[in-house]
């Protein structure tokens, strides 16, 4: 370690990681406003929290997968900190949020505009709040993840995006937050993914349901469905879908 650095703290990386996750890959740079304000809360460069983010990008396996690299030099602790993320996204990224709010003198629903009190009372309310800014965090997330575009059709107006969960929110409380385990779809494909009319199979193509491929001869079941058979999506950046989540969702969703 050079003279007049510090090492980074286990609170520090959950903060840099937190950015790491909701940023797109190419924007993770010393000259992005995120990177800069994360840099004046833990008093330190940009260019040091930049660095920390291409380490991180230095364990990401979508990103090795596709021969690239992140920076070298990640550090025992930078390793630990996304294996506890990978291992426990739920737990480790509400922490991360936490500690994000403490900084910011704050609590994470200020940070998402979520009014604590709305028309609910007692343990309903706790509940509903939690919800409500666990589906705020995922959508930050996939929106980062892939670019703010449909990774079916393209669509990039976020008005007409859901970020949707591959195995469902009831079903796997463990991975709520887990970008690997969810899809940015406009709303009609997230509707039909949800229903099991499309799902994706081991390439990351898309499967349309026999149900479907009955009404070939209704023109919008072949403009926004039959035409996209065999095709792949568009592969997120960084998190790829994950195939066991995908699997669950072939066997128990689809209907073929």
């Amino acid at each position: 370690m050079k003279d007049g650095q510090r090492l980074w703290s286990r609170d520090e990386l959950i903060l840099a990681i937190n950015l790491y996750i909701k940023l797109p890959f190419g924007k993770m740079h010393s000259r992005n406003e995120e990177v800069i304000n994360l840099a004046k809360i833990l008093t330190r460069t940009p260019s040091s929290v930049a660095r920390k983010l291409g380490n991180f990008a230095s364990f990401d396996p979508a990103l090795l997968a596709r021969g690239l690299r992140g920076l070298p030099n990640a550090s025992k602790l930078d390793r630990e900190i996304w294996n506890e993320f990978y291992q426990n996204w739920d737990v480790l990224f509400i922490e991360s949020e936490r500690e994000m709010a403490k900084k910011l003198n704050g609590t994470p629903n200020e940070l998402y505009m979520i009014d604590d009190a709305i028309s609910y009372v007692g343990e309903d309310a706790t509940r509903n709040v939690n919800i409500r800014l666990n589906q705020s965090v995922f959508r930050d997330i996939l929106l980062a993840n892939y670019d703010g575009r449909c990774c079916v059709t393209g669509i990039d107006k976020v008005e007409l995006l859901v970020a949707g969960h591959i195995v469902p929110w009831s079903q796997d409380k463990n991975n709520r937050l887990n970008p690997r385990n969810g899809l940015l779809l406009n709303a009609l494909h997230d509707r039909a993914f949800e229903h099991g009319m499309i799902t994706l199979d081991e390439d990351f193509k898309i499967r349309v349901s026999p149900l479907m491929k009955k009404k070939e001869t209704i023109k919008s079941i072949q403009q926004n469905f039959l035409r996209f058979e065999g095709k792949s999506i568009t592969l997120p950046r960084k998190f790829l879908p994950g195939m066991e989540f995908l699997k669950i969702h072939r066997q128990e969703k689809f209907k073929s």
